[in-house]
């Protein structure tokens, strides 16, 4: 099963459903907190190009955040990559 990377922030309810979706699937999900890390928080700017969270990562591939992930998961596609 591909490693899941997600930035993510307590209080943030796009994470948390992105969160959701990924242990519904038994995802091998690391999470990586941006709060109060603004170093942190710029990796994933610099990685991904985008500035909010959640940002999501399936092995060496940027989903993007949780409207990506669900329309994936929507389109059946979300699936396979997680078992690559």
């Amino acid at each position: 099963m591909a490693k899941v990377v997600m930035y993510s922030s307590r209080l943030c309810p796009y994470c948390f459903r992105a969160k959701s979706v990924l242990e519904s699937k038994q995802a091998d999900l690391e999470i990586i907190s941006v709060d109060g890390q603004p170093k942190v928080r710029e990796e994933m700017m610099q990685k991904s190009g985008r500035h909010t969270v959640p940002q999501i990562w399936i092995g060496e591939q940027h989903i993007g955040g949780c409207d990506d992930l669900i329309a994936l998961d929507r389109r059946g596609e979300l699936d396979s990559l997680l078992e690559a």
